[in-house]
C-alpha cells in the first residue's frame, strides 16, 4: 500500500467497515466500539503509509476478542464481574499488531470469562450467526469468527482453551488458528485455564491467518510458557507445494457424527488424496476420556483463577451498606440471601455478595465443578487421575505423529444449533460440541479449522487439521490444500 490509490483505498475499507459495525449492531457481535478513535489511528497509519514508513500489518483491520487486555480500553470479559474495569496494560499479543500498525477497529463479544461454546453466556447478549440470526455462532470467541464472517474486520483475534476458535469458525464459515501452546504470549489474556488458553486469529483466508500467526507468534519474556522455538517464515513455507501424510482417526468419526458433514469430510479427504496428499488410518484410543478429563482439569484451574475476583481489589463490588441495613433489618428478600452463612463477616458477606452478583450460571457451574475437584478426598481421585489421563491422550498423539504429518476430522459434530436450544436444559450436548477440539488444548498442539462448504440446513461446515506442537507450518500445509479444493 504505497501508492496513493491504495492509500484512499484502506481509508474507505475502514469507513466500509465502521458502517459494517453500525449496521450488523443488532447481533451483539461487537461489545466495544468508538469510531472516531478508529478514524484518528486510520488517519495516523495513512500518514505512515504515504511517508513510507509503515509496518507490514499497515492496511490490516483487526477485531479484538474482549478478553486480550488494551491499554486505556475497557476489558469486560462479557462479565458482569468486570463490566467497568479498564485495562492498564497490553496485551502483547495486541501490542504485536499495534506495533506492525495494524488498525484495530473493535472489541468482540464472547462467552463470560471465556466459559462456553455458544456465546450465549454474555451481559451483551447472545452473539448472532451471520449467516442465520436465529442460529449461534459457536463459541467462546464467537464475536470474533462472526466479526471476520459479517465482514467488520480483515481479521480478528480470539482465544482457545477447549476449541473456542475452530468451533466458532466452523460454525461461522471462517478460518480458525489453534496455535501450539506456548506459540503465542498468553500475557494480558485474562485467564480461564492457564494450561490450555492459547491467542489465535480468525481469517477469510489460510494465508491472512499465516501472516498474523507470523507477526503473533515468537517468545515473550513476559510469559515464562511462552516457547524460545524459531518462528519460520510461514507465507514462505505454505506458497511451496508440500505432500502430507494424513492421519484419519477413527474415533473421530464414530457415532454422534452428523452423517452430511461426515460425507463432505471424506469427500474432501478423498480430494486431497488426488492431490498427491496420502491418507493413513490411525488411532486415538483415549478420545473417549477426553472431555472429562478437560472439565476436571479446565474447571480446577478456572476456580483457582477466578478467585481473584473478591470485589475489592478490582472488579464489580455489591453495596456493602445496602446490604448491611437490609439484613439488620431482617428485610433481605433477594434471591441470593440465602448464600450467607451464621456467623459470616460483614467481609466475607462482601465477598459472597459480589461474586453472587458478578458471575453468570455457566461460571458459577464451572467454579463449584473446579472447587468440588480440588477438594480434600476428591483431588487424587479427580484432579490427579485425569492429570494422568491428560499425559496418556498426549502420549496418543505424539505416537500418530510419529507415522503422519496431519490429523484430519470434523471440526464439529454438527453445524451451528438454534440460540436457546442448549444453555438451560441441554449443558452436557453443549460440552460435546467440543469432542473433535479439546484434545488439542489438552495435548498442547496446534489445530486448524477451515470452511467445508454449507449443510443442507444452510449452515457452514468446517475441516479441522491438527499437527504437532510448534509444526504450525505443517498445519498450514493442509489448510492451504483443502482451501485451494474450492469447497470453501
Amino acid at each position: 500500500m504505497d501508492s496513493k490509490g491504495s492509500v484512499d483505498l484502506f481509508e474507505e475499507k475502514v469507513e466500509r467497515y465502521i458502517g459494517a459495525i453500525d449496521a450488523f449492531e443488532d447481533y451483539n457481535i461487537i461489545t466495544g466500539f468508538d469510531r472516531e478513535q478508529v478514524r484518528q489511528r486510520a488517519r495516523e497509519i495513512r500518514s505512515k503509509l504515504e511517508t513510507g514508513s509503515a509496518g507490514p500489518l499497515a492496511g490490516m483491520v483487526v477485531a479484538v476478542k474482549d478478553v486480550l487486555c488494551e491499554r486505556g480500553k475497557k476489558v469486560t470479559c462479557s462479565s458482569e464481574t468486570l463490566r467497568n474495569f479498564e485495562s492498564v496494560y497490553t496485551a502483547t499479543s495486541v501490542q504485536r499488531l499495534l506495533d506492525k500498525d495494524a488498525l484495530l477497529i473493535a472489541r468482540t463479544n464472547m462467552d463470560e470469562f471465556a466459559m462456553g461454546s455458544s456465546t450465549e453466556n454474555s451481559i451483551f447478549g447472545p452473539a448472532k450467526n451471520p449467516v442465520n440470526p436465529e442460529y449461534v455462532t459457536g463459541g467462546s470467541s464467537g464475536g470474533s469468527a462472526a466479526a471476520v464472517a459479517a465482514d467488520l474486520c480483515d481479521v480478528a483475534l480470539g482465544s482457545d482453551t477447549g476449541g473456542s476458535i475452530r468451533q466458532p469458525a466452523a460454525y461461522c464459515g471462517v478460518v480458525g488458528l489453534k496455535p501450539s501452546y506456548g506459540r503465542v504470549s498468553r500475557y494480558g489474556l485474562v485467564a480461564f485455564a492457564s494450561s490450555f488458553d492459547c491467542v489465535g486469529p480468525f481469517a477469510k483466508t489460510v494465508e491472512d491467518a499465516a501472516m498474523i500467526l507470523q507477526h503473533l507468534a515468537g517468545y515473550d519474556p513476559m510469559d515464562q510458557s511462552s516457547s524460545q522455538a524459531p518462528v519460520p517464515d510461514y507465507l514462505s513455507e505454505i506458497r511451496s507445494k508440500k505432500h502430507l501424510k494424513i492421519g484419519i482417526p477413527g474415533e473421530y468419526f464414530a457415532e454422534g457424527l452428523d452423517p452430511e458433514i461426515r460425507f463432505a469430510v471424506e469427500e474432501q479427504l478423498r480430494a486431497l488424496e488426488k492431490e498427491g496428499h496420502t491418507l493413513h488410518p490411525i488411532t486415538l484410543p483415549h478420545t473417549n476420556y477426553a472431555i472429562a478429563t478437560y472439565y476436571i482439569l479446565a474447571t480446577a484451574e478456572a476456580s483457582s483463577n477466578l478467585a481473584r475476583y473478591d470485589g475489592i481489589r478490582y472488579g464489580h463490588r455489591a453495596d456493602a451498606d445496602e446490604m448491611e441495613r437490609r439484613l439488620k433489618e431482617g428485610i433481605d428478600d433477594r434471591p441470593t440471601a440465602d448464600i450467607y452463612s451464621a456467623g459470616d463477616s460483614p467481609l466475607i458477606r462482601l465477598y459472597k455478595q459480589s461474586r453472587t452478583e458478578g458471575f453468570g450460571d455457566e461460571v458459577k457451574r464451572r467454579i463449584l465443578l473446579g472447587t468440588y475437584v480440588l477438594s480434600k478426598g476428591y483431588y487424587d481421585a479427580y484432579y490427579g487421575k485425569a492429570q494422568r489421563v491428560r499425559r496418556l491422550i498426549q502420549n496418543d498423539f505424539s505416537n500418530a505423529f510419529r507415522e503422519v504429518d496431519v490429523i484430519a476430522s470434523p471440526t464439529a459434530p454438527t453445524t451451528a444449533f438454534k440460540i436457546g436450544e442448549k444453555t438451560q436444559m441441554k449443558p452436557m450436548e453443549m460440552y460435546l460440541n467440543d469432542i473433535y477440539t479439546i484434545s488439542a488444548n489438552l495435548a498442547g498442539i496446534c489445530g486448524i479449522s477451515v470452511p467445508l462448504g454449507t449443510h443442507s440446513n444452510g449452515l457452514p461446515m468446517g475441516i479441522q487439521f491438527q499437527a504437532a506442537s510448534m509444526h504450525e507450518t505443517d498445519l498450514l500445509h493442509a489448510a492451504k490444500a483443502s482451501e485451494s479444493l474450492g469447497r470453501s
